[in-house]
C-alpha cells in the first residue's frame, strides 16, 4: 500500500512540476532560444546621463526574434490622430507629424552575446534612417523569463537610455 502511495506522490509532483515548469526557461536553453517568440510593449521609461527621466509617451507595439536571426521592431503612440482625409498619402502637415514624431520601426538582423546578454542589431530599414546601419546597436537584456522580458537600450541617439518591459505574445 505504502508503494502505491510513494508511486502516486510521485506521478503528482511529476505533473506538478511539468505544469508549472513552462514558466521558467528549460535550463540549458540559450538565451537566443529564450528570446525567439513576439514580446508585446509594456512600458518603457527614459533617463538621460544626468540621472534625470524623460516623460515617455503612451504606447503600444512589439518586438520579434526569429530563431534565424531576425527581427522586426515597433511602438507606435496610442494617441496618434486618425488621418482627417482617410489617405494615407494625404496627411495634413500636423498629422504627418504627430505620427512621425510618435512612432518607430525597423527591421534587420541580430545576434546574441550570450556571455554578456547582449542583443546586437543590425538595422537594415527604418522610420527613422539615422539607424540604419548604426554602429552598436546593443539592448541588454535585464531578465527574461518565458513571459516577460526587460531590456536595456543603452544610450538612443538622443543621448537617452531606455528601460523596456514586453510580455511574450500568447
Amino acid at each position: 500500500m505504502s508503494r502505491r502511495c510513494a508511486l502516486g506522490l510521485c506521478a503528482l509532483a511529476f505533473v506538478a512540476i511539468s505544469a508549472f515548469g513552462n514558466s521558467r526557461p528549460a535550463q540549458g536553453q540559450s538565451l537566443k532560444d529564450q528570446l525567439v517568440g513576439t514580446w508585446i510593449y509594456v512600458s518603457s521609461t527614459g533617463k538621460r546621463d544626468d540621472g534625470s527621466t524623460v516623460a515617455r509617451p503612451s504606447l503600444q507595439g512589439a518586438v520579434t526574434y526569429t530563431a534565424d536571426g531576425r527581427f522586426h521592431f515597433i511602438t507606435t503612440r496610442t494617441d496618434a490622430p486618425k488621418l482627417a482625409s482617410s489617405d494615407p498619402s494625404r496627411p495634413t502637415p500636423e498629422e504627418a507629424m504627430a505620427i512621425a514624431s510618435g512612432s518607430v520601426a525597423y527591421t534587420g538582423t541580430y545576434t546574441v552575446d550570450e556571455n554578456t546578454k547582449t542583443i546586437h542589431a543590425n538595422i537594415e530599414t527604418s522610420t527613422f534612417p539615422n539607424l540604419v546601419g548604426a554602429p552598436n546597436q546593443r539592448r541588454i537584456i535585464t531578465s527574461i523569463t518565458a513571459d516577460e522580458m526587460h531590456f536595456t537600450n543603452p544610450r538612443t541617439p538622443a543621448g537617452v537610455t531606455l528601460e523596456f518591459i514586453w510580455k511574450r505574445a500568447k
